[in-house]
């Protein structure tokens, strides 16, 4: 295996510039804060306070920033606005009806990996929507 050293970069827009979202953590799933921005999928980080999160959302900012630059990738610029979304349009709440066999292989993937459920399919939806928004840059 081939390791591989990503330079950090100085973003175009600074981290201060894009707008993130800090909600708590169910304490069945650990507790704590989770860390998102919206205009970069692919940073998410939790923390135990809401500062601890933040904190490590600025270094997971970085991270993602420096790697997409790395991979010849476009860094979105600053464009959601979390003004525009209300409690009410956003409870953080979904139903999802899945295939027996793909809850069945949901349920021991997160056992095996040592999450809830819930968890590893918040994981899996943040990946996807990091590629999603890849392929369209």
């Amino acid at each position: 295996m081939t390791l591989k050293t990503i330079a950090k970069v100085k973003p175009a827009f600074p981290f201060e510039a894009y707008s993130h979202l800090v909600s708590p953590i169910d304490v069945l799933d650990g507790g704590g804060f989770m860390f998102t921005m919206p205009d970069i999928p692919g940073v998410m980080a939790d923390g135990a306070t809401e500062l601890e999160a933040i904190a490590d959302g600025r270094e997971a900012f970085i991270a993602i920033v420096s790697a997409m630059v790395d991979m010849g990738q476009e860094v979105p610029a600053p464009v959601f606005n979390a003004q525009d979304f209300t409690p009410a349009s956003a409870s953080g709440k979904v139903l999802a009806r899945l295939p027996r066999s793909m809850h069945l292989q949901l349920t021991a993937r997160a056992k095996t990996e040592g999450v809830s459920l819930n968890s590893l399919v918040l994981a899996f939806i943040a990946e996807g929507l990091g590629r999603r928004s890849a392929t369209r840059a």
